[in-house]
């Protein structure tokens, strides 16, 4: 019987890279209520565009929750309402 040689080749930046977005998709996942900040970090938008252009919309806006002066929105319906709105534009 021969003796076998099996070479692997690892491109560990990509495998760094799988790992890092699969573990942002998990994290994103678990969140409950998110801020406008993350909101705006998740969008890819400023938070004056999304000021502007989403939160007064009756759709977001019913799923808002405020304490005092923080506001803050449910993720996952979120999601769901902003895919409803830009979808209109």
């Amino acid at each position: 019987m021969l003796p076998a040689n099996i070479e692997v080749n690892l491109d560990k930046q990509a495998i760094k890279q799988y790992i890092e977005k699969r573990l942002e998709e998990e994290v994103r996942e678990a969140f409950y209520l998110i801020d406008l900040k993350k909101m705006s970090a998740l969008l890819c938008m400023s938070e004056r565009y999304i000021q502007d252009e989403l939160l007064h919309d009756p759709r977001i806006r019913m799923l808002e929750v405020r304490r005092n002066r923080k506001r803050w929105w449910k993720y996952k319906p979120l999601l769901q309402a902003i895919e409803e709105v830009i979808s209109e534009w």
